[in-house]
């Protein structure tokens, strides 16, 4: 059964800005389509009358630099972005966590928009570009907007774009000397498709001091969670075991975990935190000394 009346491939983003707007409605953007047709097949969401698809909007599908930043369209598939050479040396995080979304036949079609704009506090790319101090771009009948990524929230599930609001790429600051990041996760073996807990580590050496660092982690809270305790414990401070010690106390005491029946217990949440941060911070920090 086809769960939607209409269909309409835009040339432009006011092409489809028009066509979601249009009569009747309701009307959805759809790129890979695959949080989308299946949240309406199971009736989380309504059926929309038409499917606005915006594959053929050139903008939303590049991957290039701008502006010394990596430009990442948001309607462009998951395997694309893993396949960049740009990505896998400039945002090493984006690269491994895009790598553990869904399988490959996910992959082909699945996108990076999409998966931050199904609002989950612990999807894996989200968590990446938090980590890599991502900006959004968006579009509107105003003009083209930026957002950090904490602002595209408002809970879980629940994006804080509007329907008259097209998220249209991300830019990104591209890793250089003495910069890395690493991604990690822990899933169920069963394959639950949302992870138990992931991280993603940006980190600045200067010789062995940590000279900058991000970490953002889901889920941890209500939205993708950015630990700035953790992170001010570490800035500035020479690397070593005692430091990293400090830096998981703090985390442990900024991050919210609950315990969720189908995947994890608060307990063991907290338990795997710690692991979790040692070990993606380490990757992240072998990986800056080696770039420096």
């Amino acid at each position: 059964m086809i769960a939607w009346k209409d269909y309409h491939l835009a040339k432009s983003l006011e092409d489809a800005l028009t066509a979601l707007h249009g009569e009747p409605g309701p009307n959805r953007l759809v790129a890979g389509g695959t949080d989308l047709l299946l949240d309406v097949q199971q009736g989380r969401q309504p059926p929309p009358h038409t499917l606005v698809d915006v594959n053929a909007i050139a903008e939303m599908c590049a991957l290039e630099v701008r502006d010394g930043k990596m430009f990442v369209g948001a309607a462009l598939p998951l395997n694309r972005i893993i396949a960049s050479p740009l990505v896998q040396h400039h945002a090493h995080a984006l690269y491994q966590a895009c790598s553990l979304i869904g399988g490959p036949q996910v992959r082909n079609v699945a996108t990076l928009g999409g998966n931050v704009g199904h609002a989950l506090p612990a999807a894996d790319g989200a968590i990446a570009l938090l980590g890599l101090d991502a900006v959004a771009h968006v579009y509107d009948a105003g003009g083209y907007h930026r957002r950090g990524m904490g602002e595209l929230y408002a809970g879980p599930g629940r994006s804080a774009l509007n329907a008259d609001q097209i998220l249209v790429a991300f830019s990104i600051p591209m890793e250089v000397g003495g910069c890395s990041s690493a991604f990690r996760r822990v899933m169920r073996p069963q394959g639950v498709a949302i992870a138990i807990l992931n991280m993603a580590v940006w980190v600045q050496a200067d010789g062995e001091v940590i000279q900058d660092v991000r970490i953002a982690a889901g889920p941890a809270g209500k939205v993708p969670f950015r630990a700035m305790a953790a992170e001010a414990v570490l800035r500035g401070q020479a690397w070593s075991l005692a430091i990293l010690d400090e830096a998981i106390a703090a985390f442990l005491g900024e991050a919210r975990f609950r315990t969720s029946p189908h995947r994890a217990t608060f307990a063991y949440r907290q338990h795997l935190a710690g692991v979790l941060l040692r070990e993606t911070l380490s990757h992240a920090w072998q990986q800056a000394r080696a770039e420096g």
